[in-house]
C-alpha cells in the first residue's frame, strides 16, 4: 500500500468516525473484498453498506428504547401458559399486539387476581411497542407516586410528570396491592389526566372497579374521575384463576 493509498484510508476512516458511520467503518473492507469477488458494481457496493449502517442505527434505536422502558424483564407470549387461567380472552391479548389502540390512544386495563399473568401481558405488550419504535416506560403503581411525591417536596413534579406523561406508552403495573392516600391519589390522576386522549396507558390490577374507592382513600369523587377518564376509551381484559405461582402445589393437592 502506498503512503498515498495510506493517507486516504486513514482520512476516510477519520470521517466515518466523525460521521458516526460506525457500521460503514467496519464493514467497507470485507465488502469490499466480497464485492471485488462477486463482481459488484459501485452502486452496489455502496447501496450494501449503507444498508448495513441504516439496519446496526434501527437496531441500536430499538435497544436503547427497551432499556430505556425499564422493563423488570424481557416477556413475550411465546411461553405464557394460556391454559393455566379458568378465564382469558386469548383472541382479544392476541389482537392488541397489533398495537392499534396505541394509535387510537386508547387504554387498556388488565384486571385479575395474583399470579395470573397480568404484568406479563403487559411487559410483553410494552416490548412489542419497542419493537415498532414506539416510546415506552414501565413501572409500578406505587413507584410512581413515592416518585412524585418525591418530586413535589422538592418543588420538581413539573419536571418529573414530564417522564410519566411524555411516553407514547405507559405501563403502570399493580393498583390495589397497597392502598393510596390522597396525596398519591391526587398525583396519579394528574398523570391520568395528562395523559387522556393523547396517549396510550396499560393499567394492571386485581381490583374490580367497584371497589377501586377502597384503594384510593375512599374518595369516591376522584376515583370516578379517574375511572372516566381511563375507561372512556378502554379495552378491559379480565382474567380468572388461582396463582400461576401456586401451580405447583395445587397440581400435587
Amino acid at each position: 500500500m502506498t503512503n498515498k493509498h495510506q493517507s486516504e484510508v486513514h482520512r476516510l476512516e477519520e470521517n466515518l468516525q466523525l460521521l458516526k458511520l460506525t457500521c460503514i467503518k467496519e464493514q467497507y473492507r470485507p465488502a469490499a473484498d466480497k464485492a471485488a469477488r462477486q463482481n459488484w458494481d459501485h452502486l452496489g457496493y455502496l447501496a450494501r453498506l449503507v444498508q448495513a449502517e441504516a439496519d446496526a442505527r434501527h437496531d441500536r434505536s430499538i435497544q436503547r428504547r427497551i432499556r430505556m422502558a425499564r422493563f423488570p424483564g424481557i416477556k413475550t407470549m411465546e411461553n405464557f401458559d394460556w391454559t393455566w387461567p379458568t378465564k382469558i380472552n386469548r383472541p382479544a391479548i392476541q389482537n392488541l399486539f397489533r398495537l392499534g389502540f396505541m394509535k387510537d390512544k386508547a387504554n387498556i386495563i388488565i384486571l385479575g387476581g395474583v399470579g395470573l399473568g397480568k404484568s406479563h401481558i403487559a411487559t410483553a405488550l410494552g416490548y412489542s411497542a419497542c419493537l415498532e419504535k414506539h416510546s415506552v416506560l414501565f413501572a409500578t403503581t406505587i413507584d410512581v407516586i413515592n416518585t412524585l411525591s418525591a418530586a413535589q417536596a422538592a418543588h420538581k413534579l413539573k419536571t418529573e410528570l414530564k417522564k410519566y406523561v411524555s411516553p407514547e406508552l405507559l405501563i403502570l403495573d399493580e393498583l390495589g396491592y397497597l392502598p393510596i392516600d390522597k396525596q398519591g391519589a391526587d398525583l396519579l390522576f394528574q398523570v391520568i389526566s395528562q395523559r387522556y386522549e393523547q396517549k396510550s396507558t396499560i393499567l394492571t390490577t386485581n381490583r374490580a372497579f367497584k371497589k377501586w374507592p377502597e384503594v384510593f382513600n375512599n374518595d369516591s369523587t376522584l376515583t370516578s374521575a379517574m375511572l372516566d377518564r381511563l375507561l372512556h376509551h378502554a379495552e378491559t381484559i379480565l382474567i380468572e384463576g388461582k396463582s400461576y405461582r401456586m401451580k405447583d402445589q395445587v397440581q400435587e393437592q
